[in-house]
């Protein structure tokens, strides 16, 4: 028979063992912290009939630390921002849509197995055993609604602005100690924009 009390101490254990590893593996490695810029890539507007559409992805986000947090079961996750603006001139454009999704990502140790939410393909949950596969879906914004077409006007310009932030982490209570290791993998991408005539 499983002692719960006997489960619960390794569990915890084995959290504070991690954050050593953490702890030693970032100061005899601390270049491995200073991974490149992320920022985002592969841009597209598009439309369908009723909805114009934007797809892009976040590059060069996954560091080592993020890699080994979600390796140790540490929820994370990415926030998209997307605005998009009517270009007036001489006047202040203005915006006609704001929108915030956020990607998240959790690993379960016990079955070896990335769970995902996905909030613009219909709050989509995805489960692999494949991490590449996990960080991919985790980057990549797939035909994210933007506004409906008959709220545009013809002939008018319009700029698409976007960017993508890592979310401040949530550590369990026990790993807090650790929390100024968060600056060392936080991100924030710059602001990205496309214009495009309607």
């Amino acid at each position: 028979m499983i002692n719960l009390g006997t489960l619960a101490h390794f569990r915890h254990f084995r959290h504070l063992i991690c954050a050593l590893v953490f702890f030693l593996f970032f100061c005899i490695y601390p270049e491995i912290s200073s991974a490149k810029e992320a920022h985002l890539s592969d841009i597209i507007v598009t439309n369908t009939r009723d909805h114009l559409l934007s797809y892009f992805n976040v590059r060069d986000c996954f560091t080592e630390e993020m890699n080994m947090a979600i390796m140790n079961g540490i929820s994370t996750k990415f926030t998209f921002i997307v605005k998009l603006y009517e270009i007036r001139g001489a006047w202040f454009d203005r915006k006609i849509a704001d929108i915030r999704l956020t990607h998240t990502i959790e690993y379960n140790t016990l079955k070896n197995e990335f769970s995902l939410l996905l909030p613009e393909q219909n709050n989509k949950k995805v489960k692999t055993k494949d991490f590449d596969s996990a960080k991919k879906l985790m980057a990549d914004v797939v035909a994210l609604k933007v506004i409906r077409l008959d709220r545009l006007k013809r002939g008018v310009h319009y700029q698409l602005r976007m960017k993508a932030e890592l979310d401040k982490i949530e550590l369990p209570f026990y790993l807090n100690y650790v929390l100024f290791f968060l600056s060392l993998w936080d991100f924030e991408t710059d602001w990205y924009s496309v214009v495009f005539r309607y």
